[in-house]
C-alpha cells in the first residue's frame, strides 16, 4: 500500500517557501504524516525533524574545473574558442610595456658590455621610447646600419 502524502508535503513546501522536490519526509514516520492536516502539525513534525528539507542543488563546476585547467595547459585556445578583439584579450598597452620593457633590457645590456658607448645608449633609448624599434633585432640591426657598436 503506497501512502500519498501529497497534501502534506505541499503544506511544508509553503511553510518552509521551498520547492516540493526538497521537501523529505522520513520513510519511517510516513504513518505519522499521513494524519496530520494542519500547519501546526506539519511545523511540529518540522521540528522533530521527521520532515527536513535537502540542499539546493547547484550548477556543478566540474566541467568548468576540466575545461580551465586545459586552457592553462594551451588547449582550447584556438580562433574559434576567442571571443572580442585583440586588444580586448590583452590589452595594446600590456603588449606595448612588455616591448619597450625587453627592448630597454637589451640596450642596458650592450651599454653594460660596452658593446655601445653612453651617448650611443642614450640616443638608442630615446628611439626605443619614441616607438623606432619593433623588437631586439630590430634594434641590432640598427646598431650594424648606422654603425654604432665600439671600434675594438
Amino acid at each position: 500500500m503506497k501512502l500519498s502524502l501529497r497534501n502534506q508535503r505541499e503544506l511544508a513546501s509553503r511553510i518552509l517557501k521551498v520547492g516540493k522536490g526538497r521537501v523529505h519526509i522520513d520513510p519511517e514516520h510516513f504513518e505519522d504524516v499521513e494524519g496530520v492536516i494542519t500547519r501546526a502539525e506539519i511545523r511540529k513534525l518540522l521540528h522533530e525533524g521527521t520532515i527536513t528539507v535537502s540542499p539546493p542543488r547547484g550548477i556543478s563546476r566540474g566541467r568548468t574545473r576540466v575545461a580551465s585547467a586545459k586552457r592553462k595547459s594551451g588547449l582550447k585556445k584556438g580562433t574559434g574558442s576567442r571571443t572580442g578583439k585583440i586588444t580586448a584579450r590583452t590589452p595594446s598597452k600590456g603588449l606595448w610595456e612588455n616591448r619597450i620593457r625587453s627592448i630597454r633590457r637589451h640596450i642596458r645590456i650592450l651599454r653594460d658590455h660596452r658593446t655601445i658607448q653612453k651617448s650611443v645608449y642614450r640616443r638608442l633609448y630615446l628611439l626605443a621610447k619614441g616607438g623606432t624599434f619593433r623588437d631586439r633585432k630590430s634594434i641590432d640591426q640598427y646598431i650594424e646600419t648606422h654603425r654604432l657598436s665600439r671600434r675594438r
